[in-house]
């Protein structure tokens, strides 16, 4: 069986392709992600960073090339595929949150398992173990407007981990946060990276959030300019690493 998640080979991106101005969003891209590996993406403003996170994440079609996840290729998917296809293997975590402020803490990280139709029994196991591992379990019943900034990123955390993804892909999770509660966040990702096995993607501009993950993707003019593997460093090493990459890159 292989060890591969995720396999991305000449991945292009073109808007406007036909028009009078085409913008090649991402140009020629080819790169992988094991099992397991928690990968950061980071790069300049208009690099193709979110282009890239929206095409993983089926809500946006690649121009050409090949994009495999666990063993899938997505590229070509129909639209109900996709959208079935990101409901059993993605979770998602994005900087907003994006909880309904209508319902509870409970009900907002069960909302993903509800309009799928799972049975009672799986989803309150489901639901103790995410609590359990997020410290949550004293906010279930309140609303998200009863709760700090921090607890609502554990429940939006929660509610990405509830249906056991193989993926968790984060757009940004630390932007609203400050440094205790964003470094309490990447804490949290390291373990349930470890614990649970799941293979996390996550964009971000902070080279101290970076520092957390295994793998650096430095993305600029729509390609991969740099990869960083951490190994054996200590994180602090890597941070070190990480800023002088993107002190070097950003200026070339």
């Amino acid at each position: 069986m292989t060890n591969i998640m995720l396999e991305v080979k000449n991945l292009k991106k073109i808007y406007d392709e036909l028009g009078p101005s085409p913008k090649i969003a991402l140009d020629d891209l080819s790169f992988e992600i094991k099992n397991n590996e928690f990968v950061c993406i980071m790069g300049p403003s208009g690099s193709g960073k979110t282009t890239l996170v929206n095409i993983l994440s089926t809500i946006d079609k690649a121009t050409s090339g090949i994009v495999n996840i666990s063993g899938a290729s997505i590229v070509g998917m129909s639209g109900a595929a996709k959208a079935k296809f990101r409901k059993k293997k993605l979770g998602f975590i994005f900087q907003n949150y994006n909880l309904l402020y209508s319902l509870t803490i409970r009900e907002n990280i069960l909302f993903p398992l509800i309009i799928n139709s799972i049975g009672e029994k799986e989803w309150q196991e489901n639901l103790e173990q995410v609590t359990q591992i997020l410290g949550i379990k004293d906010i279930l019943d309140k609303h998200v407007y009863e709760c700090s900034g921090g607890q609502q990123q554990r429940a939006a955390i929660a509610r990405a981990l509830i249906s056991k993804p193989e993926i968790i892909i984060a757009d940004e999770p630390t932007g609203n946060l400050d440094s205790n509660n964003s470094r309490e966040l990447m804490e949290l990702f390291s373990k349930i990276n470890h614990d649970s096995q799941t293979t996390i993607i996550m964009v971000t501009h902070d080279a101290f959030v970076a520092s957390y993950s295994t793998k650096m993707l430095y993305m600029k003019d729509g390609k991969i300019d740099k990869i960083l593997n951490r190994h054996d460093l200590t994180r602090d090493e890597y941070f070190n690493e990480i800023v002088k990459v993107n002190a070097i890159l950003s200026n070339n």
